[in-house]
């Protein structure tokens, strides 16, 4: 995750707490962002990138896969094994 994310979302929850002096905000802020990327790191997450060439590479393997069962199909006929 990145630094801009942990940013927006500690800004959005602030902003629905209740107006407090300036420096207490900054600092509830910056405790929350902790908190959040904190928790976050603590969970084996992966990014949209990862996750799509992971599955693109799971695409492959299936296709090859269905290939490599059809042609042992196909033997195993012409051998007559079962």
């Amino acid at each position: 995750m990145n630094k801009q994310f942990f940013d927006d979302l500690a800004n959005k929850i602030t902003s629905t707490l209740p107006p407090a002096p300036g420096g207490i905000k900054n600092e509830l802020e910056q405790s929350i962002r902790n908190i959040l990327h904190n928790a976050f790191d603590k969970m084996d997450l992966v990014t949209r990138e990862d996750f799509e060439v992971q599955s693109a590479v799971l695409q492959k393997t299936r296709i090859k896969l269905e290939l490599l069962e059809k042609k042992l199909a196909e033997l195993e006929q012409q051998f007559d094994i079962k």
